[in-house]
């Protein structure tokens, strides 16, 4: 019977990245494995910004090598030259961009403006920031494990404790029609295996169960981790299972082409300018207020000078369902004349094709419920049967969550993918430590790393929770300024040595 050191849940940029961390510090007895039939591109870009790239370089530095050199700027678009492909009239043109982020009020009055090259953020935090897309980020991790440590078509259905064995054992749903593992050959070969699992397809589908067993789960498995809803079943967790509706959703559309000569001439004059990327809210320049409660909009133009949009709002989670097309434009016009928006920004709304119009509502596992972050969308819960604080854990005997899994959050603030990378620093490191001293059979010392785990990071996670959630750091540029510092400026060298 074969068992693991580690198998890790998710085969994201969280879950590669603790394997690479792991195989770093000499534990290579690691599996990752992963619902997916396919590692395909799909996913936008993640801005990695400074407190992520100083964890990803204590992880592995080959890995913080091969993103530096992979990374792309931040919706930085570049001229086409194909005539046949790309169409847009003479004043449609981009003019050449800056690479800045710009925050401007309804008037075209600038409120913020934030760097996105490398060196301005290496000045001002000692890292700098780099956007790269999901996918080659998760492809440059995978590929610094072999290509034996990397399972797809395996479905985590259960987890269970196995005393006996001194291990626990993982219970997952493959589809035998295909190959157990289409990578092999660690090529990117497009097949048709481009779908996750869907067990109610039995038509096409031969399932079978299979199990791992594992001396230690990491559960990588993102904001739905099954892992999660498993180990709080049953538990003073269980309200806790399955993520709350944040409040917040966004409305978008990724690409309008043939934008009206009057409505471009807007856009660029008044919004645009030099910059490619804009954030739009009905603020003042100067303001203590929050801001987030109020509808933003942030226009973009992509590398074929189209333009595209998302829409942030703070909407009931029922006035979403069922929505789509048609109906999510008039929503949001609805909700941009509620905010008073200009005309041209509504116009440009109203011309999105139905077919490209999006919605993805944000969801959210606390890291920390208190008196001041009331449970409001989970109407079942009482909040009183809770304490004044109340952490739902982490982890449960030998399984351990991090990333989306153990702290999800809306994509305000830029930290989901950052938080992550810091959640695999700390649990590489106290891993690695767990196999120095030999405690893998040890459950008491195994239950005392896990806490220490929670009780570094945690504080942390819950702090740039209130961040996204209430929208502080944007309320002055004094704000700002503070909040980075907070973020982007810690010790990993300190934190390490508390995670020992």
């Amino acid at each position: 019977m074969e068992i693991y050191d580690v198998v890790i849940v998710g085969a994201g940029p969280i879950g590669l990245a603790t394997a690479v961390g792991l195989r770093k510090r000499g534990i290579e007895n690691v599996q990752v494995i992963d619902q997916t039939r396919t590692f395909r591109q799909f996913g936008q870009r993640l801005d990695l910004l400074p407190n992520g790239l100083k964890a990803l370089k204590h992880l592995d530095s080959n890995a913080y090598e091969e993103v530096r050199k992979t990374s792309v700027r931040f919706f930085n678009p570049q001229q086409s030259n194909d005539d046949q492909t790309v169409k847009k009239t003479q004043e449609q043109k981009p003019p050449k961009t800056s690479t800045r982020w710009v925050y401007k009020n309804l008037q075209g009055q600038l409120i913020r403006s934030i760097p996105l090259g490398f060196d301005d953020w290496f000045k001002d935090y000692g890292e700098g920031r780099v956007s790269i897309p999901w996918y080659d980020l998760q492809t440059i991790l995978r590929h610094l494990l072999s290509q034996e440590q990397v399972q797809v078509n395996h479905r985590c259905i259960n987890v269970v404790d196995e005393p006996e064995n001194r291990c626990v054992r993982i219970d997952c749903v493959s589809d035998t029609s295909i190959e157990a593992n289409p990578y092999a050959h660690w090529a990117n070969e497009h097949k048709n295996y481009d779908t996750p699992f869907d067990s109610s397809n039995t038509i096409s589908q031969q399932l079978e169960t299979k199990s791992l067993r594992a001396k230690l789960i990491v559960a990588a498995d993102g904001i739905n981790s099954t892992i999660r809803r498993v180990i709080y079943k049953d538990s003073q967790y269980c309200d806790f299972a399955q993520p709350e509706y944040s409040g917040f959703t966004a409305i978008y559309c990724m690409e309008i082409a043939d934008i009206p000569s009057e409505i471009w001439a807007e856009l660029q004059d008044k919004f645009f300018q030099d910059s490619s990327i804009v954030t739009l809210s009905n603020d003042q320049i100067f303001t203590e207020q929050p801001w987030i409660e109020k509808p933003r909009l942030m226009l973009f133009r992509n590398r074929s000078a189209q333009v595209g949009y998302i829409i942030t709002l703070a909407l009931p989670l029922d006035l979403l369902q069922g929505q789509s097309g048609s109906s999510l434009i008039d929503l949001a016009v609805q909700e941009l004349e509620k905010a008073d928006f200009p005309h041209r920004l509504k116009q440009l709304v109203r011309i999105s094709p139905p077919a490209n119009m999006q919605q993805r509502p944000y969801y959210i596992h606390r890291a920390t419920i208190s008196d001041s972050i009331q449970i409001k969308s989970k109407t079942d819960i009482n909040t009183e049967d809770y304490p004044v604080k109340f952490q739902p854990s982490w982890s449960s005997g030998r399984v351990v969550l991090v990333g989306d899994a153990a702290h999800g959050m809306p994509p305000f603030t830029a930290q989901g993918a950052n938080q992550g990378l810091e959640d695999a620093l700390a649990i590489a490191t106290i891993i690695a430590n767990i196999a120095l001293e030999n405690n893998w059979d040890d459950l008491q010392a195994l239950a005392r790393a896990f806490e220490k785990y929670e009780r570094i990071r945690r504080p942390f996670v819950t702090y740039i929770q209130k961040a996204t959630l209430t929208g502080f750091p944007h309320s002055s540029n004094e704000n700002w300024q503070e909040y980075h510092q907070q973020v982007c400026c810690r010790n990993f060298d300190q934190i390490l040595e508390a995670l020992l």
